[in-house]
């Protein structure tokens, strides 16, 4: 997946995250930051891998501003987010979990 042009998905709310995200050429950068980094830093960080992985997406700047998001929630704000920044008609559905 190309990320083509800048996208929002999210909002600022507890338990909720805004994720940003931004063409960048040739590399993936990810920032995250988190209210409950110290404690759950690692696992915000693998859903985010995975779900990158998952999309095929390897390249771009993702910004995640996290709440206290549960999994779910920052898998799906992030593929939100990835399909309105990709400029795709076809949606690989099996790579969405």
């Amino acid at each position: 997946m190309k990320i083509v042009r800048e996208a929002l998905a999210g909002t600022q709310e507890s338990s909720d995250l805004m994720v940003k995200i931004a063409p960048a050429d040739g590399e993936l950068e990810i920032v995250i930051h988190s209210e409950v980094m110290k404690q759950f830093g690692e696992q915000i960080r693998r859903v985010v891998n995975d779900t990158l992985r998952a999309m095929s997406v390897r390249q771009g700047l993702i910004i995640i501003e996290d709440k206290g998001a549960l999994d779910c929630v920052i898998r799906a704000r992030l593929q939100s987010a990835l399909l309105r920044a990709a400029d795709e008609q076809a949606i690989g559905w099996e790579a969405l979990k």
